[in-house]
Formats: C-alpha cells, sequence, structure tokens
C-alpha cells in the first residue's frame, strides 16, 4: 500500500474544520489531544496542529507536525485505523516528543477513535 497522504485525505476548508469543531468529540491521549467526527465520503482525512505557544520555533512545529504525519502514514493500512473519519490531532506537551512516542500516541488516538465509532454504530 503506498504511505502517502494525499489531497484528499487532508481535512481542510473553513466548513469542514468548523463542523469538526463544532460537531466532534473531543479526547486526550498523552502528548495529543484530537477531535474526531464520522464524515460523508468514504475516507479518512487528517490535520495536525502544534501550537505556536508551546514551540515558538518554527521548526520544531514543523518536525512535530512531520512525525505525526508520518505515524499517521504508517499506521494507514492497518486495522488500527477507522473508516469515513475526520480526525484533528493536537500537539499539547512542552517537551519534544521522538518519533517512538509519537506514533504510541497516534496508534492510540486511531485505536480509541475506533473502538468509538464502532460503540456509536451499535446503538
Amino acid at each position: 500500500m503506498l504511505q502517502t497522504l494525499p489531497k484528499s485525505e487532508r481535512l481542510c476548508g473553513g466548513i469542514a474544520i468548523k463542523r469538526l469543531l463544532s460537531g466532534g468529540r473531543f479526547g486526550y491521549e498523552e502528548p495529543l489531544k484530537f477531535c474526531y467526527l464520522r464524515n460523508s465520503c468514504a475516507g479518512n482525512r487528517l490535520m495536525v496542529s502544534v501550537s505556536k505557544r508551546l514551540f515558538k520555533r518554527a521548526v520544531k512545529r514543523n518536525r512535530l507536525k512531520r512525525l505525526m504525519r508520518e505515524a499517521y502514514r504508517h499506521l494507514k493500512g492497518t486495522p488500527v485505523m477507522p473508516c469515513g473519519v475526520d480526525i484533528l490531532l493536537v500537539y499539547n506537551s512542552k517537551e519534544m516528543a521522538s518519533y517512538a512516542q509519537v506514533l504510541e500516541a497516534v496508534t492510540a488516538v486511531l485505536q480509541r477513535v475506533s473502538q468509538k465509532i464502532s460503540e456509536e454504530g451499535a446503538l
């Protein structure tokens, strides 16, 4: 499977982001905060964010965003991945994390989202 993140898998556009933030469910998995919402598309869409308040230097913010996207790409073809969901990942720690820590956190987030989606579908 191609491990890329094409435009169709990126969450962008004001309307989609407002819909996610207003109607989505929030959670926390150290060091990530996340928000998710079922979408009308067949695939998943991802948005990552790192606060300028936590990391003043753009180099560090970009590195953390790159690590989160890479972890997401790495998990793309696995059973952990939910289907048809918009996901926002926000890095929420003052310490720089390694790739292993970010991968572990993103895996935990995707497992929780997948579990919550399956519970909501069962209702």
